[in-house]
This record gives C-alpha cells, structure tokens and sequence, in this order.
C-alpha cells in the first residue's frame, strides 16, 4: 500500500498560463501537505522540465496561447513511451473534458475550482499513480529475479551433466513411451546398437547380443516404473569376449505425478569384472 507520506512527497508540475492560478493551486497543495511543487506559465517548456523530473502529476491548462494543452500531450508522450500520460487536465470548457480523456490525460478539474474536489482528484490520481509504478518496479525485480534464477539452474544442470559425463560413459532420458528424448555419450559406439529417426533403440544382433535374461530382468524394472542401481547386464561381442555394462535409473513424474519417462547413467563396467590374472612374478 501507498503511504499518505509517500503521496504528499510525489513530485507534482502545475502547467497555466495563468500566474493567478498557479498561486492558487500552489497554495492548496502546499495547504495540505504537499511538498515537492513545481510550475511553468511556459508551455512549451512543459515537456522539457517533464523530461529531466519526471513528475509524478501534471495539471495541465488546456487552453493557453501559443501551444494549447492538447500539443503538450502530443510531447509527453514522446517521453512516456509506455502510454501513461500522468496529466489531470484544467479546463473550463466541458466539450473539452472527453477530448482531453482521449487525448490520453486521466483526469480533469473544472474551473472554477472546487478546492476540495481538485484535492480528491489530485490524491486519487497520485494513489494510482504510485501504486503502478510500484508494481511496475516490483515487475522488474520479479523478472530480474527469474533470469537470474534461470541462469543459475541452467549453469547448475551444465555442472550436473559434466559431473554426469565424468562419472559415466553416457546418461539419457526416455519418454512415457521408452523412446529415447536424450542420450549424451557413445552409447551406440559402445552397445552395436542402432536407432531409428524416433531415437528408438533396436537390438542389432549381428553387432553382438545381449544375456536375454538379464535384458529382461531390465525391462521388468522399466515396466514396472522402478529406479534400479548399478545394475549390472552381459553383452557377447562378435568376436565371443563379453562385455559387462551397468547402467542406473530413475523414473521421472511431472507435478501431477503422471509418469513422463525414465533418465539414468551407463557406464562399461568390463575391465572390473573381468578376473584377476596373476603375474608370472606370484606363479
């Protein structure tokens, strides 16, 4: 919420040709506890002082010679590029009142003045006011915030997959359908694999072929939807040495807890499983 302080503190430029009027309304403001007042008789130095202070309010005279109200908010909205024009226009004319509306100022006082109502306009107005530049700010601090956060989980993932490639030979992703959406590593070098425009795996068994039971036991825990741990599977080569490979898994749910796929490691495993050969040196 808007403090009473923070509005009495807002930055307001009267814009009147009228010296007379711009005492009144100064000593009104200040009547009531406004502290930062500015003004011009000059309209055509209305867009400038606006430009360098950046009000918050503008009473703006419409009619004034040389350059009405109406040209000066053809200016300012040269320097508010976002479309918010923080006018509450002066008028004595009503045909002037829907004009001024469309114009882009957001609200009017009639003259002659009713002090109390161009002090209601002018609170109301700077409340508004304040209040959506404060969530504009809160707006930026929001999406600072998100590429900021985006950044950091983006390095932590690259970190996560470097950690991922140091300690295994591939790692992949599978959709709820078992095709493969990710695989980093020579996964299709390593198995004599080969896989379709899908990322679908097929067995190539004339590259080689797998232990059919342990293959099974595998695709048990990938029906079932359950994470495995160094699971350790054979593959016969073509030249008849055996391969040992291990892979881990874990399946993945999206906030709703529907199953959307599976994600793991592998890692070939051979030359620890292979059996100890005692040098001539222990014969």
């Amino acid at each position: 919420m808007i403090s009473e302080q923070e509005i009495l503190s807002a930055s307001i430029l009267i814009v009147d040709d009228q010296q007379s009027n711009i005492l009144l309304l100064e000593e009104m403001l200040r009547g009531v506890g406004y502290a930062c007042i500015a003004s011009t008789s000059d309209p055509y130095t209305a867009c400038e002082l606006h430009r360098k202070n950046r009000y918050d309010l503008i009473l703006l005279d419409l009619k004034m010679p040389g350059m009405d109200g109406f040209q000066v908010m053809e200016g300012l909205k040269d320097i508010e590029t976002n479309g918010y024009l923080p006018v509450l226009v002066i008028t004595a004319e009503p045909g002037h009142k829907l004009r001024a509306l469309s114009a882009g100022a957001k609200d009017f006082v009639s003259k002659p003045f009713d002090l109390v109502e161009v002090q209601t306009r002018i609170h109301n107005m700077l409340e508004v006011r304040l209040l959506n530049r404060e969530l504009e700010n809160h707006n930026k601090v929001l999406e600072r915030t998100v590429l900021e956060r985006t950044a950091e989980l983006r390095e932590s993932e690259a970190r996560f997959r470097r950690l991922t490639e140091l300690s295994s030979d591939w790692h992949w992703e599978q959709d709820e359908n078992g095709h493969f959406t990710k695989i980093f590593g020579p996964v299709f070098e390593m198995l004599g694999i080969r896989v379709d425009d899908e990322l679908t795996i097929t067995r190539d068994h004339q590259g080689g072929s797998w232990n059919e039971t342990e293959r099974d036991l595998l695709e048990e825990n990938l029906v079932a939807r359950r994470p495995f741990l160094d699971f350790v599977y054979t593959r016969t080569n073509p030249d008849g040495s055996q391969q040992y490979l291990m892979v881990s898994g874990e399946p993945m749910f999206d906030p709703s807890g529907r199953f959307i796929g599976y994600r793991g490691i592998g890692k070939d495993v051979t030359e620890t499983m292979r059996p100890d050969v005692e040098s001539p040196a222990n014969e």
